[in-house]
């Protein structure tokens, strides 16, 4: 019995290979493994607000892999992705995260899967003493209420570049909503802001019940009204706390693709630290 992390991943197979890959996750407790065998029911199952996906596996033989990499990369920019190509005399990952060319030779997938997890949270820990998260760590500190340490942590996103940011938190007042609680940027913006973005079908919505980030242009959906009509160009949302539990934050850039994954991360942190605040409040 592990009591380790339980690392959620959504395998994209080949019908004719399900049963190997099935095997061969099997041996590994950790691993709780979902299977499709399109890359839209792939798709469908990341859109999905009910699921959570730590590590998507991609077969070679699935389809245009490239293409499909570069749509994931844009929408889910903190996805790590694995690409199984058997066919392949060695590994190149390009735009996925790593390759295994011998997923079942001494268990070669399990273990490149478990390296990038354990990377990714050894990154997250080194990043959490980047300037802007100790900063806000020292004011959370000293902020007395909840609206302060939510003002605090929108003014500290506000401060690296971003044109328009915004905290939403469930609305006790009316079930499926979610309320502006606070916003910073342009009068032309923050005057006309939608005051509640509904649970379903909104970015906002979206990130708050599945507890994943995601970013977002203005052909994508679910979207903000910000980004959609096109007033700003590129968004990223990230959760506060486990799913509903203290709501999201939305930072928005005018310039287009101007959110790499390591800004996504950032954000992650400082979202992180205003959670364990709101939390110990909520204790208190």
């Amino acid at each position: 019995m592990t009591n380790a992390l339980p690392i959620y991943v959504l395998a994209t197979i080949p019908r004719e290979s399900l049963t190997r890959f099935r095997d061969l996750f099997a041996r590994e407790p950790q691993i709780s493994p979902v299977f499709v065998t399109r890359q839209q029911e792939a798709m469908e199952h990341l859109a999905d607000p009910q699921t959570r996906t730590d590590v998507l596996v991609l077969d070679a033989r699935s389809g245009d892999t490239f293409d499909f990499v570069r749509q994931l990369r844009h929408t889910y920019p903190r996805l790590l992705i694995v690409l199984v190509d058997e066919e392949a005399d060695f590994g190149l990952p390009g735009q996925a995260d790593e390759i295994s060319v011998t997923p079942f030779a001494g268990d070669d997938l399990l273990r490149r899967i478990k390296r990038l997890v354990e990377e990714r949270r050894l990154e997250t820990l080194r990043a959490d003493t980047l300037p802007p998260v100790r900063q806000l760590a020292k004011v959370l500190v000293r902020a007395r209420t909840p609206e302060a340490m939510i003002r605090a942590a929108v003014e500290v996103i506000h401060d690296l570049g971003y044109d328009y940011v915004a905290f939403f938190s469930p609305d006790p007042a009316a079930p499926g909503q979610l309320a502006l609680r606070t916003q910073i940027g342009p009068p032309s913006l923050t005057g006309i802001a939608p005051q509640q973005q509904s649970q379903d079908g909104t970015l906002v919505g979206w990130v708050a019940q599945t507890g994943q980030s995601r970013t977002v242009g203005p052909t994508d959906r679910p979207n903000h009204p910000f980004i959609e009509g096109a007033s700003l160009q590129s968004g990223v949302c990230v959760p506060v706390g486990a799913a509903l539990r203290f709501g999201a934050l939305l930072a928005c850039r005018a310039q287009p693709h101007s959110i790499p994954q390591k800004h996504v991360m950032l954000l992650e942190l400082i979202s992180a630290q205003l959670a364990t605040a709101l939390a110990k409040r909520d204790r208190a």
